[in-house]
Parts: C-alpha cells; structure tokens; sequence
C-alpha cells in the first residue's frame, strides 16, 4: 500500500527491477534478490500502517523494503529456497484466477510452495534461470499495467492509496498471461545463452 502520488515511481523501479531479474537474474542473484527483498518488505510495512497516514506509510515502506533487502541478501541460501517457494506460489496463484475459485486451495498453494523450494535447492541453477525469468516477466507486467493506468477506475474506490496486487494486476484480461509467458520465456533463454556464452 502506497499513497497514489509515489504509484508511477513504484511502477517503475518494478518495471526496472523486473526487466533486471528477467534477463539477467541468474549472473545478478544477489542483486535481484535484494530487489525482491525490498519490495517484498516495502509491500508488508507499509501496509501495517493507516491509509490516512501519508508520511508513514511512505517511511514504512522505505524502512521495511531496506530490512526486507538487507534480510534476502544475506539469507542467500535461504532466498534462493524462497523463489522456489515464491514461483510455486505464483503457479498456484495463476493456475486458480484460470481454472478454479479466486484463491487456490491452502493445501495445493503449500504443496507447490514447498515442491518450488525443494527443486530449487536440487536444480539450483536451472530453477534460479526460470524463477527470476519468470518472476522478472511478472513483476514487468504488474509495473507495466500500473503505469499504463489500469488502475484509474479503482482509484475512486481506494481513495488516495495505491494497493498494490501482485497476483492479480489486470483483472479479466485474457493478454496479460501470455504476456507473461512471452516474456519469461524469453528471459529464460537471454539467461541461459549467457551462462553457456560464459562456460564456453
């Protein structure tokens, strides 16, 4: 949650950081982990604090991504089992918006949060690739609709607050899946061109 004045700015370090994890995300793991860290804990302080407080959500935010930064860095291990569990969470997510209810079961979301972290430390590499390609393509598509404005017709309901929903930017439409898919794939290939281009 952040006031609607700091939306754009938001919207573009999440287009900027996404494209970052996208194509290079296995060569900067570090550098896109404290990204996610950031924004990750930027989303959960600032959300704690009242809509009405403008000055504190912001500080919040600022506060709580630098500990959400600071945490993922230094948990490398630890983050890289997170993006396993964060991309089976993401599967489950965008699996139940197109085939069942709104929300995934909490079994099936557990499931493929801990099958995610679980490959992840087995695949490590091939899992890094596909989780910051594919995560980076999401993040893109979140930022990007922000600053396209999809969100004008829901400004008059929020009020002055910008609530950021990751697993469901645009709702109803169809384009926005095969964006993402598009996107990471290519991500996907980008980064394993040059990890092969760097062993060769």
């Amino acid at each position: 949650m952040l006031p609607i004045a700091y939306e754009l700015p938001a919207a573009g370090v999440l287009v900027a950081g996404g494209a970052l994890a996208c194509f290079a995300g296995y060569r900067l793991f570090r550098i896109v982990l404290a990204i996610y860290g950031f924004i990750l804990g930027a989303m959960l302080a600032s959300s704690m604090v009242a809509a009405s407080n403008t000055p504190g959500m912001a500080a919040a935010a600022v506060v709580g991504g630098l500990i959400g930064a600071v945490v993922l860095m230094l948990a490398y291990l630890v983050g890289i089992a997170l993006v396993g569990a964060g991309l089976g969470a993401l599967v489950a997510h965008f699996a139940a918006q197109y085939v069942g209810p709104a929300d995934p079961p909490p079994v099936v979301l557990i499931g493929l949060a801990i099958a995610g972290a679980i490959a992840a430390m087995l695949l490590r590499k091939y899992v890094i690739v596909a989780a910051t390609a594919f995560g980076g393509a999401w993040t893109v598509v979140v930022g990007s609709v922000a600053i396209a404005g999809a969100r004008r017709a829901a400004r008059a309901v929020l009020g002055d607050v910008w609530i950021l929903y990751p697993t469901n930017p645009a709702p109803g439409q169809r384009w926005v899946p095969v964006a993402w898919i598009v996107l990471g794939l290519a991500g996907m290939a980008v980064q394993l061109g040059l990890t092969a281009r760097k062993q060769a």
